[in-house]
């Protein structure tokens, strides 16, 4: 099939700017456009590896009117890429809503390129069986929360917190699931990064509540 444009998913850093694939670096090089989640961050990184592209950002509040501007350009033959602000697109991120949207395009081809998440970052040194996890992104900040935890699936579960509510969670837990084994990785691949190993009692109070956290149960 002869596609009129392509996008590329480009998974980029969590935090170390050096963990970036060569061919994300080479794909970013030779785009037409770039799309970002926070072009600020983005700069950063391409500012790094010497790249020089347009920038156009796209975020959750991005609206329909943006969605058909990017196909426009795709179906017009650029090649565009997709990068999160962190991570992997489409993991926990709005880059979802417009891979949905490309989808439906038949002359679209959307290409991934593979790299760090996570998600999946913090589960590999978890040391918790991993044929089946549970992946709940960010927890819901009030409603739901009680119910949430009280459904939780057996086997190792993952989600994201912030610096503001992980020790509110952490009680939360604790209280109603029991004190399970637990992993928190924060600042993942930056200069702080620290990671907590033991029974959700043990680390509550190692917890330094700055930076940004990934949560690994094991609910057995």
């Amino acid at each position: 099939m002869n596609f009129k444009g392509i996008i590329y998913i480009i998974a980029t850093p969590i935090g170390n700017l050096s963990d970036i694939t060569l061919r994300a670096l080479e794909i970013l090089k030779k785009v037409d456009l770039i799309l970002a989640e926070d072009t600020r961050k983005t700069k950063i990184l391409l500012e790094k590896y010497h790249i020089k592209k347009p920038l156009i950002s796209y975020h959750q509040h991005s609206r329909i009117n943006k969605i058909n501007y990017i196909i426009s350009q795709l179906k017009s033959g650029k090649n565009i890429a997709l990068v999160s602000e962190a991570g992997t697109p489409g993991v926990n991120d709005p880059g979802n809503q417009l891979v949905e949207q490309i989808t439906k395009e038949k002359d679209i081809q959307i290409v991934p390129i593979p790299g760090p998440c996570a998600a999946i970052t913090a589960l590999s040194i978890s040391g918790f069986p991993s044929d089946h996890f549970t992946f709940l992104g960010f927890l819901p900040k009030k409603k739901g929360r009680k119910t949430l935890f009280l459904n939780f699936p057996k086997g190792t579960i993952v989600f994201y917190e912030n610096p503001y509510r992980i020790i509110k969670t952490l009680k939360e837990l604790h209280e109603i699931i029991d004190d399970k084994e637990i992993v928190i990785c924060r600042e993942m691949t930056k200069k702080f990064e620290e990671i907590y190993r033991g029974t959700i009692s043990e680390v509550m109070p190692k917890i330094k509540p700055k930076g940004e956290f990934t949560v690994v149960i094991k609910n057995q």
